[in-house]
């Protein structure tokens, strides 16, 4: 009877470790896809508050309420489950999907730094979508959703390729913590980033001198948060999206490009101390380099196409077929001008 019950308890005790095993397995596997999608995340994390900017301050966080739940059931119900068939019968697709998601992830960058440079603002940005009509709120959180999809396509492509080898179910459940840690940072994250002027016109108003000068700091600040926030996204999104394609071509062969970016990044690899720190920066830049370089052609391509359809022409200074094309430029609100004197 107690060898049967030892028995068991050491069947118990594997079991355990087993589990804690692939508990271990599930972390590493998604902190590994995590950060690969990072560049994705951050420019997700630049663009969703630019939505809301304008809208009453009751209506901000259930507005960003609506757009998490949106994007959670975007990652769950419809990509992940797609990206898992597409993993199990068609493995081989998997490259040439994440490189059509790092053309885009090109194409979007380069957009954004072709905008900057020309100055490019539409016509009716000063005036909020949430301001234009009763039934605005409804398609600003959808047009948020839409974008969304996009970007969630990319990040759960990038992370499902960074697990490709591991088993279905280990796929499966480390996608599923990947889309629910990354929806709830970036949305935590936007959360805060939208209230934080109402944070900054409370301290403001409290007689605390110190509390003053903060509460005046963030509102003041917060229009440059945005933008540095945009700018690191835009400088992500060339990143990933030109090493994507650089490891891409590698892969199918074409290997004189990844090769030569690791030529010009092998003399800063044997510096003592900041060597792997210079390394990583070179190929970064490089990436960086690449991603714009190969955004401009495809820029090249599809907005003479986008304005020769029918949905591209331009209506009321806005290009109908490019979703974010609104979004180029962070107009600060009526509460970002400070603090009543």
């Amino acid at each position: 009877m107690s060898g049967g019950l030892v028995a068991l308890l050491d069947d118990i005790a594997a079991l355990a470790r087993i589990a804690a095993a692939s508990v271990d397995d599930v972390a590493a596997g998604a902190a590994k896809a995590g950060v690969k999608a990072a560049g994705v995340v951050i420019d997700d994390a630049a663009v969703t508050p630019q939505y809301v900017s304008g809208a009453d301050p009751s209506r901000e966080l259930p507005m960003i309420k609506k757009i998490f739940w949106g994007s959670l059931r975007n990652k769950l119900l419809i990509i992940l489950p797609a990206l898992l068939l597409i993993s199990a019968f068609v493995p081989w697709a998997i490259p040439f999907i994440l490189m059509a998601g790092g053309t885009y992830l090109c194409y979007e960058g380069a957009e954004k730094v072709w905008h900057k440079l020309r100055g490019h603002h539409a016509a009716d940005e000063d005036s909020p979508a949430v301001e234009r009509g009763p039934e605005a709120e409804a398609k600003v959180v959808k047009g948020a959703i839409t974008t969304d999809f996009i970007l969630s396509c990319e990040i759960m492509v990038i992370s499902m390729n960074e697990v490709a080898q591991d088993s279905l179910v280990s796929r499966a459940i480390i996608l599923v913590v990947v889309a629910l840690v990354i929806t709830v940072a970036v949305y935590g994250a936007v959360a805060l980033i939208v209230k934080m002027d109402d944070i900054g016109m409370h301290l403001a108003a409290k007689d605390s001198a110190s509390s003053q000068r903060t509460g005046e700091l963030l509102v003041k600040g917060m229009p440059a948060v945005l933008a540095a926030i945009t700018f690191i996204g835009t400088i992500a999104m060339l990143w990933v999206g030109g090493h994507i394609m650089l490891q891409g071509a590698h892969d199918l062969g074409w290997h004189a490009p990844y090769d030569l970016v690791h030529v010009l990044e092998h003399p800063f690899a044997g510096i003592a101390v900041v060597g792997g720190f210079l390394a990583w920066l070179v190929n970064t830049l490089c990436s960086a380099v690449v991603g714009l370089a190969w955004g401009l052609v495809v820029m090249a391509i599809v907005h003479p196409l986008l304005h020769a359809l029918p949905f591209g022409k331009k209506k009321g200074g806005h290009e109908e077929g490019d979703i974010r094309a609104e979004l180029a430029g962070y107009r600060p609100t009526k509460r970002d001008e400070g603090p009543a004197s």
